[in-house]
């Protein structure tokens, strides 16, 4: 990945070997990602509602207009806040997990475990608390359970199922290449790949394996940096044996 200044604003950007660019497009509170062919577009992820401001100026540098498809990796705010404001100013189809829909549409947050002793403790202090916090409402105008085909779109591109963090889960896979991951890894500590937070560990680590079955060697997390193929296989491995 490079960073590619727009404007006056650089953003990091990896490109596939269809010439497809994904681009960074936010990194504050939580990574949004720009898969671009040139002639569509796909939003992966929105951020929370105040990195709104940010993330509308960075499109704007691009000159991005419309949005042909939003994926939510994931119904939690920090990543879907801003769902309804990509849809009505991008004209931006919402495509969601089935098991996340009825979170999109008001009903609170799935709150998921802890994985390590500090966010056990969290999650049981203030889970309830979390569970009020949903997103802005925004039904999803495309609800999928299982591989769902971007080649309509002219892209070699698919969202996979990848749950763990949360029921509903997904990833976006592009050209077998690079995979957009949302939550299912972290990029945020150099020595791990795992989540602070899982509803399920044990299906968030048969979603490491799906993801290590793609071929790609580059995953790019919802929080955090890119993790490489061999980052994932070593964490995978390691919860294998622990597992």
């Amino acid at each position: 990945g490079k960073s590619s200044p727009i404007g006056k604003v650089a953003m990091k950007t990896w490109t596939t070997k269809n010439g497809y660019r994904i681009l960074r497009v936010a990194d504050l509170r939580s990574n949004v990602f720009l898969l671009s062919s040139g002639a569509r577009n796909i939003l992966v992820d929105t951020g929370p509602k105040w990195q709104w401001a940010r993330l509308e100026t960075r499109l704007r540098s691009l000159g991005i207009e419309h949005i042909d498809h939003l994926v939510l990796t994931h119904s939690h705010y920090d990543h879907a806040d801003n769902a309804c404001r990509v849809k009505r100013r991008y004209g931006a189809s919402v495509i969601v997990h089935r098991a996340e829909a009825r979170f999109m549409e008001g009903e609170g947050m799935a709150v998921p475990g802890g994985t390590n002793a500090v966010t056990r403790l969290i999650v049981g202090t203030i889970g309830r608390v979390m569970a009020t916090r949903g997103v802005e409402p925004c039904p999803g105008d495309i609800l999928v359970d299982t591989v769902y085909d971007l080649s309509p779109l002219g892209l070699n591109a698919y969202v996979l199922p990848t749950p763990g963090h949360s029921p509903g889960s997904m990833s976006v896979v592009v050209d077998d290449e690079i995979a957009i991951v949302g939550d299912a890894l972290f990029g945020v500590f150099r020595w791990s790949v795992l989540p602070p937070y899982a509803a399920d560990l044990d299906r968030t680590i048969e979603s490491w394996g799906r993801l290590l079955e793609t071929g790609c060697e580059l995953f790019l997390p919802g929080h955090g940096s890119a993790k490489t193929r061999a980052e994932l296989e070593a964490g995978h491995a390691r919860r294998r044996v622990h597992s």
